[in-house]
């Protein structure tokens, strides 16, 4: 194997912290990643990896390995990808990080049709409950709800996506409508609980002013597909993003509430690590999933403006 091979090899190994994971991913024994992985150590003469039964924790040279491989993968990589600008079949991995309820409803669907055009990509989709750091798992793009805080990563917004109060008829006519966000606390406010710990406050925004609210209810719950079925069951009010309740709206099982109020937005964006040279393969894949999520999502309601509440 060559020198780039191993610091390739390492990265995948360092950033699976898994020998099975990286066997599973190469189509490799488990045994026969353990020898190369013993072989690098040999041949760099240091221990790279602490192993135990359960997990790979680097050590300090394994660290500094891991530190210099990245800037020289990421250079051939860039280079590769200034000369493949030039071909016209579409190669190489994306391998793309996203939430479960968002990943499975949306984007699957998305990634099945991009791979029957572009037959040639490898694709990999990795869901999780919060979403993956790109750096440090690996991953080429990750589709993120809101603006990405890191300078490091470049963002591409795909598509609108306001967060909507909303509750359905049948609880609405048993607890009535509230019109101001300080009649929240009247109401069961079911609360999903992700994404930082002040999860029980719902903000909303008014003409310029800020209206922060603690609301409590008897249902809570981490996920949001349990959250939703529970404000389609007429248990409560629901705080969501369009793009998880629209279709529940265009139907009339849920109604949209203090509509005057305008939530946080959590718009729809493509991240993907700054690089000199972005990869063909991601410009097109981020044009690709705009043009079909605007195909599949119709578009947003803008917020009232100076409405009563």
């Amino acid at each position: 194997m060559s020198a780039i091979d191993d610091l390739s090899f390492f990265q995948r190994v360092a950033t699976r912290g898994s020998l099975t994971a990286v066997a599973r991913e190469l189509g490799l024994s488990l045994p026969a990643v353990s020898k190369r992985l013993t072989q690098l150590e040999q041949r760099l003469g240091v221990q790279l990896v602490q192993r135990t039964t359960r997990r790979l924790d680097l050590t300090a040279e394994g660290e500094l390995y891991l530190e210099g491989a990245r800037p020289i993968l990421q250079q051939l990589e860039e280079l590769e990808s200034a000369l493949g600008n030039q071909r016209q079949t579409l190669r190489g991995q994306l391998r793309i990080n996203a939430t479960f309820g968002f990943g499975r409803r949306h984007l699957a669907p998305v990634l099945s049709r991009f791979a029957q055009e572009y037959p040639d990509v490898e694709l990999s989709l990795e869901l999780t409950s919060q979403p993956l750091s790109l750096l440090d798992q690996g991953m080429d793009i990750g589709i993120r709800m809101g603006e990405p805080p890191d300078s490091r990563l470049v963002g591409h917004r795909l598509l609108g996506n306001p967060r909507l109060l909303c509750a359905s008829p049948a609880y609405l006519s048993r607890a009535g409508t509230p019109h101001e966000v300080s009649e929240l606390s009247a109401h069961n406010c079911i609360v999903l609980r992700q994404d930082g710990s002040d999860y029980a406050i719902w903000r909303f925004h008014k003409e310029g002013r800020e209206y922060a609210h603690k609301v409590s209810g008897s249902l809570s719950s981490n996920d949001g597909e349990v959250a939703l079925q529970w404000a389609l069951d007429g248990h409560g009010l629901i705080l969501r993003s369009w793009w998880d309740v629209h279709e529940h709206l265009a139907s009339g099982a849920l109604l949209p509430l203090l509509t005057a109020y305008e939530a946080p937005r959590a718009d729809i964006y493509a991240v993907y690590p700054y690089r000199r040279h972005v990869p063909r393969r991601i410009k097109v894949f981020v044009r690709y999933l705009a043009q079909a999520l605007e195909a599949r999502l119709p578009n947003a309601p803008e917020p009232v403006r100076n409405a009563p509440g």
